[in-house]
C-alpha cells in the first residue's frame, strides 16, 4: 500500500508517528512551522527506549506545497482545531483518509462537517512522548495505537493502514467502536493531564473547585507524585470512576477494572509530564474542551453526575492561560 501521507501538527505525538512511517520508506509530509529549518537541515532525531533512529522527512510550510494525499494525520493540539478550513482542504479529495490522532472529544466531528463522515479516521495514542527542542522527540514509553472509523465500523482500508503502523513498529489494533475507545482512553487522561495541572492550585483547591484569582500557585506534579500521595491517588480513582460511570450511562461498555488497569500501567511510566502540565508550564493554551468540556457535558446529557471532574474544570479554567 504505497500511500502518500501528510503529518498536521509535527509536535511530539505527529512527529513520532510520522518519524516510524518515514523510517519504513512511505513518503511522508512533514507541514511545519517553527521547527522547518532545523527539520529541513538535520531531519528529525527520535531517542526512543526501543532504539533510536533520525529520518528526513519532506517538509513544507504550507499545505499547498504537498497537495492531495491519501492519508492524513492529524497530530495538532485541539486548540488549534479552528485552522482545519486552513490546513487541510489542499490536502484532501475524496479518496483521502482523514486520521486525527488527537486527544479527546469532538475532533472527528469537526473533521466530518468539513469534509463529510465517509473518509474520517481516529486513531488514539497510547504513548509517552516528550519534544524535546526543535528536531528532537523522546519517546519514554508504549506507543500502542487503536484506530477506528468514525460511526462505522472498520473497513478493509483502516485495517491496511493498520498494518502499515505495525510494519513501522508501532503496535496498531483496530476498533469497531472509536466512541468507546475515546471513553477508555479518558479514564487515563482525564486523571492524569487534569489533575497534573490543578495541583498547582493545592488540593483542597481542586476538591472544593474553589480557588481565588491571582493566589500563588504551587509546582504541578507529574504521575508519580500524584500516585505517591494517598490524597492524590484517591481523586484519581475517584475520576477514573466518574468517566468509566458517564461512559457506561452512555452505552460504551467500559469495565470497572479499567481504572486499576490504568493504575498500574502509570506506575510503569515514572516520572512522567503528561502533555496537559507540560503546555501549561510553557503558558500554552490547554485542551480543555476536548479532554475535560465535552466529556462533562455529555456526561450531564445522559443524566450522570461528575461532581470531582465540574471542580476539576473550574479550577483548570481559573488557571490555564486562555480561561
Amino acid at each position: 500500500m504505497g500511500l502518500k501521507v501528510a503529518v498536521v501538527g509535527c509536535g511530539a505525538l505527529g512527529g513520532f508517528y510520522g518519524a516510524r512511517l518515514a523510517q519504513r520508506g512511505l513518503q511522508v509530509h512533514f507541514l511545519l512551522r517553527s521547527d522547518y529549518e532545523t527539520v529541513c537541515r538535520q531531519g528529525l532525531a527520535i531517542s526512543s527506549v526501543d532504539g533510536d533512529f533520525r529520518v528526513r522527512p519532506q517538509c513544507a510550510r504550507q499545505p499547498e506545497e504537498i497537495g492531495r494525499c491519501d492519508l492524513v494525520l492529524i497530530g495538532l493540539k485541539t486548540t488549534a482545531n479552528y485552522q482545519f478550513p486552513r490546513l487541510l482542504p489542499p490536502l484532501v479529495d475524496e479518496r483521502t483518509l482523514v486520521m486525527t490522532l488527537q486527544n479527546g472529544l469532538g475532533n472527528e466531528e469537526q473533521l466530518a462537517a468539513l469534509f463529510g463522515p465517509d473518509n474520517i479516521l481516529g486513531g488514539l495514542c497510547f504513548v509517552c512522548l516528550n519534544r524535546v527542542r526543535p528536531g528532537l522527540i523522546r519517546h519514554l514509553a508504549h506507543g500502542r495505537v487503536v484506530m477506528g472509523e468514525f460511526q462505522r465500523p472498520v473497513l478493509p482500508r483502516t485495517r491496511a493502514v493498520a498494518e502499515l503502523f505495525r510494519q513501522s513498529g508501532t503496535p496498531c489494533e483496530t476498533t469497531d467502536d472509536l466512541a468507546r475507545a475515546h471513553w477508555e482512553k479518558l479514564v487515563w487522561n482525564v486523571p492524569f493531564n487534569g489533575l497534573g495541572v490543578a495541583a498547582a492550585a493545592g488540593y483542597e483547591a481542586v476538591v472544593s473547585g474553589r480557588w481565588t484569582a491571582g493566589a500563588p500557585l504551587g509546582a504541578c506534579l507529574p504521575t508519580d507524585a500524584l500516585l505517591a500521595d494517598p490524597r492524590w491517588r484517591e481523586l484519581v480513582i475517584e475520576l477514573m470512576r466518574e468517566v468509566i460511570g458517564a461512559a457506561n450511562q452512555l452505552g460504551h461498555k467500559i469495565p470497572a477494572a479499567c481504572a486499576d488497569e490504568n493504575l498500574e500501567r502509570t506506575r510503569n511510566m515514572g516520572a512522567y509530564r503528561a502533555s496537559t502540565l507540560v503546555d501549561f508550564e510553557r503558558g500554552q493554551p490547554l485542551e480543555l474542551d476536548s479532554l475535560f468540556r465535552e466529556p462533562l457535558r455529555q456526561a450531564k446529557a445522559a443524566g450522570f453526575a461528575t461532581p470531582r471532574l465540574a471542580a476539576l474544570i473550574e479550577i483548570l479554567q481559573r488557571i490555564s492561560p486562555q480561561g
